[in-house]
């Protein structure tokens, strides 16, 4: 078995602050909001919360170009918010970790600031700068990943500096020291306030190659420097310095956002030695409908190669590093909407994807509103738009001439991010529960439907089903740390893997159609000897007759006896994992 770690055994709960819950009625979510929540979110079974950027920000890049890396954005709150959020959090036995984007600042950054007044400046060489080509043309052909060149002319100086992302966030020049003690400074006063842990953005990126010279054209008319880049090996001695130097003497989560890496590198970056990350978020599932590449289709996620992308990762880190487990994020539309059905099948289909992935090898993040069955927005103008990359888009293919205005849409309210972002359903109200304002963005009108309130005390809710699976999760280590195999790997309608720990089977077979199936589970899977540990249909006939309903999942378990565990590793205010306890003092039935 894996060395038992907390951080395996946790479920990770990600909050978009802005769009959580707005306490203070200016439409716009913040920290008192959150803090309101907390008791939904320990009732849950979280063990850990994730809060993307709440730092100042011009707002480019929704709070992803920060400005200042030690404050909090006015909209969200104040310091003494944000630590009575972190105690609070705490007084519930719950971690708190915190996003980490240091990849690249925003153009308001007092560095950036600094570094542009001139080419002497002792922060200049904190960014990275190039001379133009020939005829005041770009350093190269690489293009930004939110669209357009990735360089912009800087003209007081008559210098291009890069940015992978958009022109309002430049790329920080990790081959400068003082820049790296400047940040692994920043990390450690965090971690003084008591912070469990940061979550990296594109962390992967923060190493750059020797090599700037053009490379071959894609789709976007521009080379992606995501192929030199996130291959750069220096990450890893960038990362191991991290370690020593900002997190050595911390028992921290770190968990790193890897865009195109490899299985290989993945395997250096969450080795077992515990010298680089803990875990790293990989996107190639991500990719199979053209999610990470050219996302403006209406293509879908073909199962084969869902079930194929999947066992590689589980079985390649088996043992050699760890998976971070996630169907959605802020970056990614809702998974229900992509893999899963709409319509009458909505709630069967949000728990089948639930437990598909949870009861795999990894720590399983939960994005806000997944455990709701919350679905894509349907965008009908561009107006609504708030995120940088999906207006961007609908500027350059529509106004081409290339996307018809119709098509872009419907390719938007099935690709874009801001799927993600729209305010959390808390109610049926107009503000959905969300706020009593005008919220920051369009809320999505099936809020009446689909909402919080409304599933938080019904039997067989999608909430409910949530709360049973992180239990379960806290109940038998083999769904933390069972070794992974594949069954029935060429089926086309069923993702189906049994997980193996000390003599016990655990079988999960999920049905991702809209037909009733007959799928009969491995020898020994049968009888006596199993038991139906978890499945998302009420009047169930598999373990009687090996039929699966419309988009229903099973879960069973075999052989060997389930339940506590010794020499557990301790956790804040006193939980224990594998005991079934989830708030210190009351025991979960």
């Amino acid at each position: 078995m894996d060395e038992r770690k907390w951080w395996k055994e946790s479920v990770v709960y990600q909050i978009y602050p802005q769009s959580f819950c707005d306490g203070n009625g200016d439409g716009v979510g913040d920290l008192p909001g959150i803090i309101g929540k907390l008791d939904y979110l320990a009732d849950l079974g979280a063990d850990v919360l994730w809060l993307s950027p709440i730092y100042p920000s011009p707002g480019h890049d929704n709070g992803y170009d920060i400005s200042d890396y030690e404050a909090i954005d006015p909209r969200y709150g104040d310091m003494e918010d944000f630590e009575r959020l972190l105690a609070e959090t705490h007084a519930r036995g719950l971690r708190l970790i915190i996003d980490l984007v240091v990849n690249h600042t925003s153009i308001e950054h007092p560095w950036f600031k600094s570094a542009r007044s001139g080419k002497n400046d002792p922060k200049r060489d904190y960014y990275i700068w190039r001379d133009p080509a020939p005829g005041g043309r770009p350093p190269n052909n690489w293009g930004a990943l939110f669209g357009g060149s990735a360089w912009t002319l800087d003209e007081k100086s008559g210098q291009y500096y890069l940015h992978l992302f958009s022109p309002w966030q430049p790329e920080l020049n990790w081959e400068n020291p003082l820049l790296r003690q400047d940040i692994y400074a920043m990390m450690r006063r965090w971690l003084a306030k008591g912070v469990d842990g940061f979550r990296m953005d594109v962390i992967s990126l923060i190493a750059k190659p020797d090599d700037f010279s053009d490379g071959p054209v894609g789709a976007s008319g521009y080379f992606d420097p995501r192929e030199r880049v996130a291959a750069n090996p220096k990450v890893h001695e960038y990362l191991r310095e991290m370690r020593k130097e900002a997190l050595s003497g911390h028992d921290v989560m770190t968990v790193g956002e890897a865009s195109a890496t490899t299985l290989e590198d993945a395997r250096q970056l969450t080795n077992p030695s515990g010298d680089e990350l803990d875990m790293v978020f990989q996107f190639e599932h991500m990719d199979l409908d053209g999610g990470e590449t050219f996302k403006w289709n209406d293509r879908t996620i073909p199962l084969l190669r869902l079930k194929n992308v999947m066992a590689k990762w589980q079985q390649g880190l088996a043992h050699s590093g760890w998976n971070a487990l996630f169907w959605n994020n802020h970056d990614q539309p809702r998974m229900l909407s992509r893999l899963g059905d709409e319509g009458e099948y909505r709630e069967a289909s949000a728990k089948m994807l639930a437990a598909c992935l949870h009861m795999m090898q990894g720590s399983p993040f939960i994005y806000q509103g997944e455990e709701l069955g919350m679905t894509n927005m349907r965008f009908t103008r561009p107006e609504q738009l708030r995120d940088g990359e999906s207006r961007n888009a609908y500027r350059h293919y529509v106004l081409d001439g290339d996307i018809a205005k119709d098509d872009m849409l419907r390719y938007i309210s099935l690709k874009s991010r801001d799927n993600a972002r729209t305010p959390i359903q808390w109610d049926a109200s107009p503000g959905a529960g969300f706020t009593q304002a005008a919220p920051w963005m369009d809320i999505n009108p099936n809020h009446t439907e689909i909402n919080a309130e409304e599933q938080l005390h019904r039997k067989g809710s999608v909430l409910s089903f949530y709360k049973e699976l992180t239990r379960l999760r806290h109940m038998h280590p083999i769904v933390v740390y069972g070794d992974f195999v594949p069954y029935a790997q060429e089926d086309s309608r069923v993702f189906a893997y049994t997980r193996i720990l000390d003599g016990e089977i655990l079988f999960v077979c999920c049905n991702f159609t809209a037909q009733a199936l007959d799928f009969a589970p491995p020898d020994g899977l049968q009888g006596e000897n199993a038991r139906l540990l978890l499945t998302n249909c009420a009047d169930s006939a598999y373990m009687a007759e090996s039929r699966l309903a419309p988009y229903e999942a099973v879960v069973i378990l075999a052989n060997g006896h389930s339940g506590s565990s010794s020499n557990k590793p301790g956790l804040p205010g006193g939980r224990d994992s594998f005991d079934g306890v989830r708030t210190p003092g009351k025991e979960k039935s």
